[in-house]
């Protein structure tokens, strides 16, 4: 009997190790949340992992209350004067896999620990190195990345569930909001697209995607709309032209070339290049570049172009619109009215038909239709 006894013993607790040791999946503790959200600015992922707690019926007791003001001693762990871990249970956390700027102030790539120190008028946002300890315990000034002020927002919708979202997104910037009952607190991310692209690119153009003249005209391309390094574009598209393994002329690698020439204010070297790109071109590239010719006034080069087009596609849609455009923007609106007519029956919808007639009739009226 005793071995028995002694036996359940034994076995009553293996199945409470056991049991201590399990680590099954369940909800987060005190009925919150668990989320992330991500953005990508640029190229640059933002990521944010919280818990989310929920205001469940404490209206006007959040801010300034259950959300502490300021430092505090939470009564646990070493920080005597912690902030708000901004969110709920284990460190709030946001990563950026490039430089940023927070409010204006430079942040390295990486990953941290999110905290606030909540004040009606201004709180203070802080960014910690150390994301690995559970909440604000064991906050420590010294591993302070960031320090920034903003000033909370009051809002007359309620958030129920803590929440982080993005708003006001451009191309370099965007705000990260934490919401929760009638506040949001804002927090402006930049980050320097330009500067980040162009790295990126030139440690794409050194792996298997250099072999490609496409991954050269992009990057050069890129520089040509953004109107920066454009001497570092030219040698790019150069190399799309004629770089060993990867270059191939066609009117893609050398228009290009031609556009980054006409940027740097080499026109003459520029049209040199387009006239060995054009006889390579498709119908829609040829008549692309004709009607870039007209937005920069030069006409009668544009109608050159729009007549080589013709030659060489014959009574198409494209090219008799092309001819009506360039005889039209030279002031010949007879031929011009011409060409036009007989673009009307080879309209491909609706849309070009309605267009084309209200075309003739300016024509009719003796005025341009570009």
């Amino acid at each position: 009997m005793q071995t028995t006894k002694f036996s359940l013993t034994l076995l009553s607790l293996l199945c409470y190790a056991a049991v201590m040791q399990a680590q099954l999946t369940t909800a987060p503790g005190g009925g919150n949340k668990k989320a992330s959200v991500t953005e990508k600015i640029g190229i640059t992922d933002v990521a944010i992992h919280y818990d989310r707690p929920g205001v469940k019926g404490r209206e006007d007791k959040i801010w300034g209350q259950l959300v502490h003001e300021g430092f505090v001693d939470q009564g646990f762990g070493p920080s005597k004067s912690a902030p708000w871990r901004a969110g709920a249970n284990e460190n709030t956390t946001i990563a950026f896999t490039t430089d940023v700027k927070i409010e204006g102030q430079p942040v390295a790539a990486g990953k941290y620990a999110l905290f606030v120190a909540y004040a009606p008028g201004e709180s203070t946002v802080i960014l910690s190195k150390n994301y690995n300890s559970l909440g604000s315990y064991f906050y420590d000034p010294k591993e302070d990345a960031l320090r920034v002020q903003v000033k909370p927002v009051s809002t007359d919708k309620s958030q129920e569930w803590l929440m982080y979202e993005f708003s006001g997104q451009t191309e370099n910037a965007a705000t990260l909001n934490l919401a929760w009952e009638k506040k949001i607190i804002p927090i402006k991310i930049e980050v320097d697209y330009v500067k980040t692209q162009l790295e990126s690119f030139r440690n794409e153009l050194r792996t298997d995607k250099g072999f490609k003249w496409e991954s050269w005209i992009q990057a050069a391309q890129f520089c040509l709309e953004h109107k920066t390094n454009l001497e570092e574009a030219l040698k790019w598209s150069e190399t799309a032209v004629s770089g060993v393994f990867v270059g191939e002329k066609n009117f893609q690698t050398l228009s290009a070339k031609a556009q980054v020439l006409a940027a740097l204010n080499r026109g003459t070297e520029a049209d040199i290049v387009m006239k060995e790109a054009l006889p390579l071109g498709k119908m829609p590239e040829i008549h692309a570049y004709a009607r870039q010719l007209l937005q920069q006034k030069r006409v009668k080069e544009a109608l050159e172009t729009f007549q080589m087009n013709y030659n060489k596609n014959p009574n198409q849609f494209t090219t008799n619109m092309g001819l009506a455009r360039g005889f039209s923007a030279n002031g010949n609106y007879k031929k011009a009215l011409e060409y036009m007519q007989k673009a009307l029956p080879q309209a491909p919808d609706s849309n070009n038909k309605n267009a084309i007639e209200r075309m003739i009739k300016t024509l009719q009226e003796g005025k341009d239709i570009n």
